[in-house]
């Protein structure tokens, strides 16, 4: 949309909404919003500050759980869900334990693929009729 009135300026504003079909309110609440972010976002910005210093703190090692935690402590009340989602945002995550390392023993590798007649069962399937002739 900003694009199409920079390229062409002599457009207005308004007629190229109204063949949009998008409120002229629309437009300028958006472009309000570039200029001046929302309370939320402003609040977002400070947390993700708190969120990182905890992160170094700890020296890389704590999780969204041990860092809402420690948020909780010192006073802050906000939900884990945001809390990870913000370090998810930041790119921070935390260590996981030497023993919670999946292996690569452990992911189990089918013998045969499967189909109609073994969907259930991985034995091979029998040929003959079983009949002793």
């Amino acid at each position: 949309m900003t694009a199409l009135l920079t390229e062409h300026p002599h457009l207005g504003v308004e007629p190229v909404l109204r063949e949009l079909h998008i409120p002229s309110s629309t437009y300028y609440r958006w472009r309000q919003a570039e200029t001046e972010p929302c309370e939320r976002s402003r609040q977002d910005t400070e947390l993700t500050g708190q969120i990182r210093r905890i992160h170094q703190d700890s020296g890389g090692i704590y999780g969204s759980p041990r860092v809402h935690a420690v948020l909780q402590r010192e006073g802050v009340h906000v939900g884990r869900q945001r809390v990870e989602r913000l370090m998810r945002e930041a790119g921070l995550a935390g260590s996981a334990p030497a023993g919670a390392r999946p292996s690569p023993a452990g992911t189990p590798t089918p013998t045969s693929p499967l189909t109609w007649y073994n969907a259930t069962s991985r034995r091979p399937r029998r040929i003959d009729c079983g009949s002793p002739t």
